[in-house]
């Protein structure tokens, strides 16, 4: 009997010796095949556009292709549940936003995934500060006068979204200002935008990069960001708050991350490239240009700000007083 232990004690411990073994021969010869980034939003996204320009270098830099697929669609549950039911092998990664990390365990009832204990946090790559636009035919110029014409036309005034954050600026306006707002929600925010500027809708919060070009354009006004203060990329625009509207700060982070289990070794040569892409000045310049803040940092830093983030979510949204879909 105690032979027979001995023999599958040492039987289970060769079979670990060569599963690590497996594992870390894997690692060393990663990636030998093309990387796919799936992304919770639709092709011309603030996170789409960025997303393309960092994967053309780190495509470079790994010496593979890199595939982007975007699954828009049930603010970015689909694309998110794909990823986290995916094999841990670095061959398919998500690039999201607080849209999937920070707000939607407390804007979905039935989420069919876990933020934290489905992912492998691989890095931060920087924020992308959302503004506030009206059509023009909106008569405002400012907060305060689309606040004083929201209050004199009650449910007049709608808004759209394609992401959470979208969503929750919305409604965090309607609270903190006491305006009485139709919400009308997209699956993400090219088509929210349309209709936007087609004037069926009367204004949206929108990244910086999606809705600029409208805005030089004339075809839409921009009023102010969402940030606490005003933003380097924008700078002519009031921050929410200094336009007179109460307790507003609200912004929308961009990450990598991979299925839960992913290996260590894979993790860091995938941030190790990441963050040298970031820190290059003209890839910075660039990123800029699309409405980016632009940084990075560890996978643990990364975990930890995912719950933190988690933390401010839940309190933007039980302030907003949205119910959760």
């Amino acid at each position: 009997m105690l032979s027979s232990l001995i023999r599958a004690l040492r039987n289970a411990g060769a079979a670990i010796l060569c599963l690590a073994a497996a594992s870390t021969a894997q690692a060393d010869n990663y990636p030998s095949k093309n990387i796919t980034l799936v992304l919770p939003f639709a092709a011309g996204s603030g996170t789409d556009t960025t997303t393309r320009l960092i994967s053309q270098h780190l495509s470079q830099a790994l010496g593979v292709g890199i595939v982007i697929e975007n699954k828009a669609g049930a603010n970015g549950m689909i694309a998110a549940t794909f990823v986290a039911r995916s094999a841990p092998d670095g061959y398919t990664l998500l690039v999201t936003t607080n849209t999937t990390h920070s707000a939607n365990p407390y804007l979905l009832k039935n989420l069919t995934y876990d933020p934290v204990k489905d992912f492998t946090p691989i890095a931060r790559t920087g924020d992308l500060p959302f503004m506030l636009v009206i059509h023009p035919d909106v008569p405002a110029k400012t907060v305060a006068e689309l606040v004083a014409y929201g209050k004199a036309n009650p449910g007049k005034l709608s808004y759209a979204s394609g992401s959470s954050s979208a969503i929750v600026s919305g409604a965090t306006f309607a609270h903190n200002a006491g305006l009485d707002l139709l919400h009308v929600p997209y699956k993400s925010s090219p088509p929210a935008l349309n209709d936007v500027m087609g004037g069926r809708v009367s204004m949206m919060f929108v990244d910086i990069l999606t809705g600029q070009p409208h805005v030089q354009g004339n075809a839409l006004r921009a009023l102010a960001v969402t940030t606490k203060d005003r933003s380097p990329l924008v700078p002519n625009l009031p921050s929410m708050q200094e336009a007179g509207v109460p307790d507003f700060d609200i912004t929308s982070w961009q990450g990598y991350f991979g299925p839960a289990g992913m290996p260590k070794e894979i993790v860091t040569r995938l941030n190790t490239e990441i963050r040298k892409i970031i820190e290059k000045p003209e890839i910075k310049a660039q990123l800029a240009t699309l409405g980016m803040d632009a940084f990075s940092g560890t996978p643990e830093e990364l975990g930890t700000f995912v719950n933190e983030q988690l933390v401010l979510w839940e309190k933007l949204i039980t302030n907003a007083k949205i119910e959760k879909q």
